[in-house]
């Protein structure tokens, strides 16, 4: 079984306490579907910068706004668990990337 990083692309910040709560019961909701396969339920992100190969640094507004890790038997499986991800409710996108121990 595999570790697979879930990369969030865009949504924003709740407007009101009630909002807030909303969007932390979905995530409360989705983690108790997801169970074990939960590794590390995140954060948000704010800022990135991204670094060039001359050592320029630009700010990346198109960067992350959050990750998860979730343990899932292959990529299409860990891609059917992210299907249930409450961001994609606001039209944010969700990257699944699996990943591998170094050797």
């Amino acid at each position: 079984m595999a570790n697979y990083v879930l990369i969030y692309h865009g949504g924003s910040m709740p407007e009101t306490p009630e909002e807030g709560a909303k969007v932390m019961q979905a995530w409360t909701d989705w983690f108790a579907v997801l169970g074990d396969a939960v590794v590390d339920g995140g954060n948000p992100a704010s800022a990135t910068k991204r670094i060039a190969p001359d050592g320029s640094v630009t700010d990346d507004a198109a960067g992350p706004t959050g990750y998860s890790i979730l343990k899932a038997e292959s990529l299409d499986a860990a891609v059917e668990l992210a299907k249930g991800c409450p961001v994609l409710s606001d039209g944010s996108t969700v990257q699944v990337v699996e990943t591998f121990e170094a050797m």
